[in-house]
């Protein structure tokens, strides 16, 4: 039987979402192909057609999280106005987790059940300079936000946006490790508006 391009997608999806389940429950060590196959009711033939071994299916799997807050990034650096984006961004991302199954399960693949190794060094790079840009952004904001107040600086910009960054990963891991620590929907303003006390930090 000849596979269509809807036949190839439904098994491509099929492939992702298994591994998806996986990775989250096994890790990345734990996972193989044979069991992403079987998960997803196939043979691991169409893996190879999709994807050129397990380490690209992961970056695939891992993406899922990186493209949202990248695309956030690009967004929202060269914002006028600072406390806006500030807000904007971190609402996003929090919104983000409550909302977008993918992302959440990719973040806690990602911050849970990943072994940093050789194995992944691909993902690790992209990681990286994700992490970068993040850390860029938020100090672009903050030397906006004292520049438009006039404020003298106590702290280094990029230090501020460190925590700033330290601040959304660690509600991030926390409430991924355990969603009923706080009911993130109904405390979003709450946390939206600490994230914001941060970027004033020196006012």
């Amino acid at each position: 039987m000849r596979r269509t391009k809807e036949d190839a997608a439904r098994t491509r999806q099929s492939l992702v979402d298994a591994a998806l389940k996986l990775f989250g429950q096994r890790g990345y060590s734990g996972t193989t192909l044979r069991l992403i196959a079987e998960e997803a009711g196939c043979s691991r033939g169409p893996i190879y057609w999709h994807f050129a071994n397990k380490e690209e299916l992961f970056e695939e799997i891992l993406a899922f999280s990186q493209a949202p807050l990248e695309q956030l990034v690009a967004m929202h650096h060269d914002s006028g106005d600072p406390e806006q984006a500030a807000d904007a961004f971190s609402r996003q991302w929090l919104r983000l987790l409550i909302d977008d199954t993918y992302f959440r399960q990719s973040f806690e693949i990602f911050l849970n059940k990943t072994e940093f190794t050789e194995a992944v060094s691909e993902s690790l790079v992209r990681e990286r300079a994700l992490t970068a840009s993040l850390i860029a952004t938020f100090a672009s904001w903050v030397t906006r936000y004292r520049e438009q107040a006039g404020l003298r600086a106590a702290s280094a910009s990029d230090t501020v946006a460190l925590s700033m960054y330290g601040y959304l990963m660690g509600i991030t891991q926390s409430w991924l490790f355990d969603s009923k620590i706080t009911d993130l929907d109904n405390n979003l303003d709450f946390f939206v508006g600490e994230f914001l006390r941060l970027l004033r930090t020196d006012q």
